[in-house]
């Protein structure tokens, strides 16, 4: 009798939510979102003339833009990778099965977080950071007009300079943040924060925009797109150097800088606050580097399946053709996505007009050039868009779910951070592995309906919006807080190689996440996807419990870094 009531019950709740538009779960978490979002945003992305003030640098700012286009490239081209390849050759893909996609795709992420190791050690030994930068930036262009070709052959070598750009790129340019303030404290951690929005509000439009043309335009339209704000963000960067003084010169310039004003760079400073530090301390902290590394191979492996199983989830599994008035307001709902965030940017990118414009203008036309690029794209998406009869959500469109998410609630994270209830490192890190846990668990539920081996069903989008939210919360744990405390607790002279070593963790997760990913098929027809993505919520919740057992092991080793 008790099973049978249970039975009655978990039926009526699926029922309820089967049928429950997602609009209504979407439309909330705008609104209650809305307010704190307009208020705490903009007040987050306030800019001084230097770090100690309540703001932060313009030249964090700088970083920000740079970034929002290098990932903005590397996300547009991600969520059409799996897509194009799987699809089939009259709908201008490659027909590939699902397994060989997720197999491509496994690869490609796990180098793309592989070569970091190689360019952090190449910058802190050579190069230095901003030299690094450019580099990186130009290779990845080439890599992204080279995939724009649609041959076999240029699309392998554009995925090959995407892999080796981003290798010079990605860890220098985090580095640099770090070196932009000389406390340890919690303005660092802000700092890494407001640099995570920079990260997601490019990985939202590039995914939006790119993932859009290449679905509804073609598949080089969007590779090619990809390619074109890589460029930009190259040329802003490299004609705005000058705002960072010493920050990020090859390490034969900081060491003649050094001799002629010992006080001239903070990461002088560093060196020298360093050179009294025991090597037990600088063991200890290296420790825990290595341990937050381990932890993040359990969160990425996981969270990492939106590249890949979860966009055949939202390809062959999810209702996504809207009519009617479900079509009408997910169109209204959409564009309030997006222009409410592009807003929030253009206010910031004003800002640094007004502060820089004068010293750094070539670089300043560069960026808003590209920022009316991204306005007019947005026009036309959203005219179009409004002119269909009905929605057909592109299956590239839930990933922009992730970075909305991360932009609304970022700031509310960043001032938990910077509050007496700050929890510790080890203790954020529990916390984000479990809530990623509950959001696949979450998933796992909504596909429990969908019969063993089934290729398609037509389930409610509510369950990867849902998904979503609660992989974004527990990423705002795990990833920016990361950032921060590699800056903190690495030894200065090879920041750069410990930003690569986290990338390393961050090669193998992404290399399971694809592997484990193309096992969707032969799990689905053995038992059902439902056990699937159970996997995915049994791993991380089981590594966020042993993070909560070693918090005061890891506590003491980081020697008073909070």
């Amino acid at each position: 009798m008790k099973l049978n009531v249970f039975m009655y019950l978990k039926n009526v709740i699926k029922i309820a939510f089967v049928k429950m538009d997602f609009l209504l779960i979407f439309i909330g978490i705008l609104q209650t979102s809305k307010s704190y979002f307009l208020k705490h945003l903009l007040k987050k992305l306030t800019m001084q003339q230097a770090p100690e003030h309540n703001g932060h640098p313009p030249s964090l700012f700088i970083l920000f833009f740079t970034e929002m286009w290098e990932r903005f490239s590397y996300y547009g081209m991600r969520a059409l990778l799996v897509l194009f390849l799987v699809t089939s050759l009259t709908g201008g893909g490659w027909a590939w099965d699902r397994k060989e996609a997720l197999q491509l795709y496994a690869v490609y992420t796990g180098l793309v977080y592989l070569t970091p190791i190689i360019g952090g050690w190449i910058a802190d030994k050579f190069t230095g950071y901003r030299t690094a930068v450019i580099l990186g930036a130009l290779i990845m262009t080439i890599g992204h007009a080279c995939m724009a070709a649609e041959t076999h052959a240029f699309f392998y070598v554009g995925l090959a300079c995407l892999i080796i750009g981003n290798g010079l790129f990605k860890p220098n340019i985090s580095s640099m943040v770090g070196q932009l303030y000389s406390d340890e404290g919690s303005k660092k951690d802000s700092a890494y924060t407001i640099f995570y929005m920079g990260i997601n509000a490019g990985a939202f439009l590039g995914i939006l925009l790119c993932g859009y043309t290449g679905e509804k335009v073609g598949w080089s339209y969007g590779f090619g797109l990809a390619g074109i704000f890589m460029f930009f963000g190259m040329l802003q960067f490299a004609f705005a150097q000058k705002i960072f003084g010493s920050i990020g010169l090859s390490p034969k310039k900081e060491q003649e800088l050094a001799v002629i004003n010992p006080h001239a760079n903070p990461v002088t400073e560093e060196l020298t606050k360093e050179s009294h530090q025991s090597k037990k301390v600088k063991r200890d902290r290296i420790i825990v580097i290595i341990v937050f590394s381990i932890s993040t191979i359990f969160f990425w492996m996981a969270f990492e399946q939106a590249g890949g199983s979860m966009t055949i989830f939202a390809k062959d599994y999810t209702n996504r053709v809207l009519s009617g008035n479900s079509a009408f307001i997910f169109k209204w709902a959409n564009t309030f996505l997006v222009i409410v965030p592009m807003i929030i940017l253009t206010i910031v990118l004003i800002n640094l007009f007004k502060k820089t414009f004068k010293k750094y203008a070539l670089a300043n036309i560069f960026l808003g050039t590209s920022f009316l690029i991204i306005w007019g794209l947005v026009f036309w998406m959203v005219n179009k868009e409004f002119a269909a009869p009905v929605a057909e959500v592109p299956a590239s469109w839930f990933g922009i779910l992730n970075s909305f998410f991360i932009i609304t609630f970022a700031p509310l994270f960043s001032k938990i951070w910077e509050s007496k209830f700050n929890p510790s490192g080890p203790m954020k890190f529990g916390i984000g592995l479990i809530l990623l846990g509950i959001g696949f668990a979450i998933l796992a539920y909504g596909g429990s309906s969908i019969e063993r081996g089934a290729q398609t069903a037509s389930v409610s989008m509510a369950w990867l919006i849902l998904a979503y939210l609660f992989h974004t919360l527990g990423e705002l744990c795990v990833s920016p807080v990361g950032l921060s405390y590699i800056s903190k607790l690495s030894p200065v002279k090879i920041v750069g190689l410990m930003f690569g070593i986290w990338f390393v963790a961050t090669f193998i997760a992404n290399t399971l996440a694809g592997l484990t990913g193309s096992l969707i098929d032969s799990i689905t027809q053995q038992y059902s996807i439902s056990i699937f993505f159970m996997i995915f919520t049994v791993i991380p919740i089981a590594a966020g419990l042993i993070m909560f057992g070693l918090n005061k092991t890891l506590i003491k080793k980081m020697h008073g870094i909070h």
